[in-house]
Order: C-alpha cells, then structure tokens, then sequence
C-alpha cells in the first residue's frame, strides 16, 4: 500500500482538463519548505490516521469493509465543514491504489467532466477515482454526464457535500450510491490531532517548539464547533503568531475567540435545521433552548422577519386556541422587526419566544382543517344546503335560495338547532389545554341544545302542543 498521496490527473498525451478543476496542491519536492497551510498538510494519509467518525469507521463497519476488499462503487459523504469528507476520500484513494482526480463542483465544466471520463474509460487500469466536492453545486445535466461512466464501473464517484443529498443530488445518481453522514468531530477528537500537529515536525508545527496546554487546545476545538480546518487553521496563526519556543496561553485563545463567526450559512442546510429547532423548541415548551436557537440565528446573520414569520404561523399552529392571544402577540413582534429593525428587535424577538414556549399548546383547529381538507380530496363535494344559499335577487327568491333559515340570534344562545352541512361531519375535536378547556364545555353544551331541539322538532305537531301546554 503506498503511503504518499497518488498522482494527480495527466492526460499524458493530451492537454490537462479544463482549469476550473481543484487539485490539491502537490507535496514539495524533497527538502524544500511546504507552504502548504497546516490543515492541507496534516491530512491523514491512511484510514487508521482519520479520527472522529467512528460509527462510520470502527472494525466491522460497512465502509472499512467495502476498501478492505476494494469491491465498493460510488460513495457520497454527507456532513458539515471540517469533518473529514475530502481526508476519507483521499485515504480511500491510497488504500486502494487508486488515481484521484478531484474537481470542485464550483469551478469545473462540462468540458472537463468530458476529458476525465474520456481518460478513465481509455485507462481502466488506473482505476480512477473521481472526487467532487461541493457535489450539490453540480447542476442536473452535469450530474446525468456522471451516469454512464458510474454505470459502467470507469470511474468510481466519492461525492462530497454539506447539503443534504436528498434535496441535491439527482435521484439516479443516489440511487447508484453509498450514501455515509459524517458527524461534527467531537473536541477531545479534535484536541487530539491539535496536539499531533504541535509535536510533528515533519508536516505539523513541532519545529517551532511552541507550548499550549492540553486545556488551551480543548477550549480552540470548542470554539471551532467540531470543524477540524478550522482548528488547525486558527492553530497555525496562534502558533506563528509566537517566537520559537513561546507560550500559547488563555489570552491569545480569548482573542481568537473574539473574531469568531459560528457556521451558519443563510438558505441552506443550516438556515433550514435551526429554525426547525426553534420552532419545535417552542412547540415543546423549552424557552432556554428556544432562546439559544434565537441567538445562534441572529448571530449567524438571519432575517429577523423571517424568524418573526414563523412565530405567527406557530402562534396558530400549535397554540391556536389554547391561547389565542398568541396570534397578535406574534403579528406585533413581526410589526416590531419591521419598525424599529436590529439590534434592537431582537428583544421583541425574545419577549415573543419566552412567551410563546409558555403557552398551553392546542393544535386542534389546524388538525380540524387538515381533516376537512382530506374530506373534500376524498370525498364527493357537498352542495351548499337550501336554507344557507343567498337569496340576493329576484332569481335566487324563485328557486327558494334561503328558505327556511333560523337567524341564530333568535333562539337561546344562537342555536337554532339547524344543520350547515347536507351530511353534518366533525373535524373539529376539542382539546383541553388552557382556555380551549371552556370552549370545549360551550361546544359539549351547544351540541347537546341542538339535539333537543332536533328531537323536539321531529315529534309530531300533537304531541309538541301538549308538550308546550
């Protein structure tokens, strides 16, 4: 098993593929410096050097399995920056004895796609992997340019994304795949390669000689959210930000921490799983977690009215009548983001969320019209019942539009006992949550007013006068 890295691409004869593909830079040459940043240059170099992933990578598991008899086809890696997508592939690549090729889904063309599948179909001995990363961005025609090649075993596909493939990546194309989600490294698995790449001083930093505590390079793998790049990026400054032999301390980590931007990136993955969480953290009744999820979407440079616009759908949604001050509660929170604007705002924001996560919860009316919906998809339409038809004009009057209806306010607390459907159904099925717990009282009580009414009604004229009597 080689232990470098393979060769790059070559068309040998031919000209190299287009330039919008994005190799990884070549290691130096013996004995020259590697410019190469720190993250680039620690990369593992063999599956037992990758860390974190272990649901993906102890004995056993599929994916070890598949390399170990080098019988696996095409792969998608599925998971957040830094978690080690582009290391596995390259790790794959050297276990296998593979040619990688790696282009970037941003920069690369039609035309290059051409030339490389070109090559590998002419060159099956060279068992070519192709890796793209940012596989998301690739549009559907240059994803169906991939089937053929996939299909026939010329090339072997390692796509790599931090979008959820289901949303992203063509239906044959996945089907023709492994799919594996790769987690957020943990901060002990992150403090561990910190801690390698400060000793090495082959690839990592070891000749600079600098020293950081154990509990420094915790608190940098925190602060980096499980992002492995980043970590040893923001290593790298704070160490060469040091003299040879210096002291990596709490105070230089404070500064770091000062200019850091948590990852959240708007219309996309991230904008879509945090606002998933807000709303359910309301719905569940947890205003701590409600408010953090607040923070890290205003932090993360959100739309306040969009955050504002999902309170007022929630407020119907899962409070509804449970408290139906929710409602205007939550439109005044949007007015408020639309008025007074950030930073100020976001206190509106706040005083909506606290009190929206503390409301009894009822979604009773929401249930209701989804039932209702359904009865009309699957059943046949219901005409509107004489009695309730408009009888404005002289040819509505003709055809007896509105005869024989009761004006509610007529009759003891407005029931007349008259039915509003030709085949009266129920959608509506009371909670007992806040004040729908006396709605649902009123209701109990007006049904049971109706069906005397009906009952007195269907007994012969006779027997209603000695009744009456």
């Amino acid at each position: 098993m080689p232990s470098d890295p393979q060769p790059e691409f070559n068309l040998g004869d031919e000209p190299p593929p287009a330039a919008g593909g994005s190799q990884p830079p070549a290691a130096p040459a013996p004995g020259a410096a590697d410019s190469r940043p720190l993250a680039a240059r620690m990369r593992p170099r063999t599956l037992a050097e990758v860390v974190g992933q272990d649901h993906l990578l102890q004995p056993g598991s599929l994916l070890p399995r598949l390399i170990a008899a080098d019988r696996f086809g095409s792969l998608i890696f599925f998971g957040p920056p830094g978690s080690g997508k582009t290391s596995l592939a390259e790790a794959i690549a050297g276990e296998t004895s593979s040619r990688f090729v790696r282009v970037n889904a941003v920069l690369s063309n039609v035309a290059e796609l051409r030339d490389i599948l070109a090559y590998a179909r002419r060159r099956p001995q060279d068992r070519t992997i192709l890796f793209i990363d940012e596989i998301h961005r690739f549009n559907k025609s240059q994803q169906d340019l991939l089937l053929p090649d996939v299909e026939a075993g010329h090339i072997r596909l390692i796509g790599a994304t931090t979008h959820n493939p289901g949303f992203y990546v063509n239906p044959p194309l996945l089907s023709r795949s492994h799919l594996f989600r790769l987690d957020p490294l943990s901060p002990d698995s992150v403090a561990r390669v910190l801690r390698r790449a400060l000793d090495d001083p082959e690839r990592g930093l070891g000749e600079r000689r600098c020293q950081v505590e154990d509990s420094v390079l915790l608190d940098l793998a925190r602060l980096c959210d499980g992002d492995l790049r980043r970590a040893l990026n923001a290593l790298e400054v704070l160490v060469l930000g040091q003299p040879e032999g210096g002291v990596v301390t709490t105070g230089e980590l404070r500064v770091f921490a000062q200019e850091r931007r948590i990852r959240y990136d708007a219309d996309e993955d991230e904008h879509y799983d945090t606002i998933s969480a807000f709303i359910k953290s309301i719905r569940g009744g947890d205003p701590d977690a409600a408010l953090y999820w607040l923070a890290k979407m205003l932090a993360g440079g959100e739309d306040p009215r969009f955050i504002a616009r999902r309170l007022v759908i929630l407020a119907s949604e899962d409070i509804g009548l449970a408290d139906s001050s929710a409602l205007p509660l939550a439109v005044a929170a949007h007015h408020a983001c639309d008025f007074v604007g950030l930073p100020e705002c976001r206190i509106n924001l706040a005083h909506a969320t606290v009190r929206l996560a503390l409301a009894p919860k009822s979604n009773t009316a929401y249930a209701g019209l989804g039932e209702a919906e359904k009865a009309l998809r699957e059943n046949p339409v219901q005409s509107v019942p004489m009695h309730l038809r408009d009888k404005g004009g002289q040819a509505s009057k003709r055809l007896g539009h509105g005869e024989g209806y009761r004006y509610s306010h007529d009759f003891p607390e407005a029931i007349s006992g008259q039915d509003y459907l030709e085949l009266p159904l129920q959608f509506y099925h009371p909670g007992t949550a806040g004040a729908e717990a006396a709605l649902a009282e009123r209701l109990a009580r007006w049904k049971a007013l109706k069906a005397a009414r009906q009952e007195a009604e269907a007994k012969p004229p006779q027997t209603r006068r000695r009744q009456q009597s």
